[in-house]
């Protein structure tokens, strides 16, 4: 089970996603399925079909969208929090090879289509919890486990 919670920002795009899907592009694809609608025979009408469907895809996000708001909490930055890891910081990793890693621990609403964001859910952030710069931490991974160094911690947007 995901933990139900997000950052101001991941909160604020959630919400600009179900404004454009709402004003903009619902209403666009509605024009579209009238238009088609209009043409006649709807069982052979592609352009018909295909956009009922996108309409359906677009009403299921927004529904989701929508719980999705009413059920996660915002969480801001605390000063508290300063100097070690805690949900919204940004984390550079290193392990003994001398890979880098830089990433934000954030909600699972907000790790999609980042690739420097991780989910506050994840091994790696659990790991990571309330660790200092300079700490090692250990990973659980499917071949046993990872040692990595925590180089820095920010909590910058």
């Amino acid at each position: 089970m995901a933990t139900n919670i997000i950052t101001r920002a991941g909160h604020e795009k959630l919400k600009s996603e179900l404004d454009h899907l709402w004003r903009v592009y619902r209403p666009e694809i509605t024009q579209k399925v009238a238009w088609a609608a209009s043409l006649g025979d709807r069982s052979e009408n592609a352009d018909y079909q295909y956009n009922k469907k996108l309409l359906r895809e677009i009403d299921r996000r927004i529904r989701y969208v929508r719980k999705r708001l009413e059920d996660v909490k915002v969480v801001d930055y605390s000063p508290e929090q300063e100097g070690r890891v805690f949900f919204g910081a940004w984390v550079e990793i290193e392990n003994d090879d001398g890979e880098q890693k830089k990433f934000r621990i954030v909600g699972y609403d907000e790790i999609y289509e980042r690739n420097d964001y991780i989910s506050i859910d994840s091994p790696m952030a659990r790991a990571l919890l309330k660790k200092e710069e300079g700490d090692e931490c250990t990973v659980k991974i499917p071949d046993g486990e990872a040692t990595w160094y925590i180089n820095k911690i920010s909590y910058e947007n």
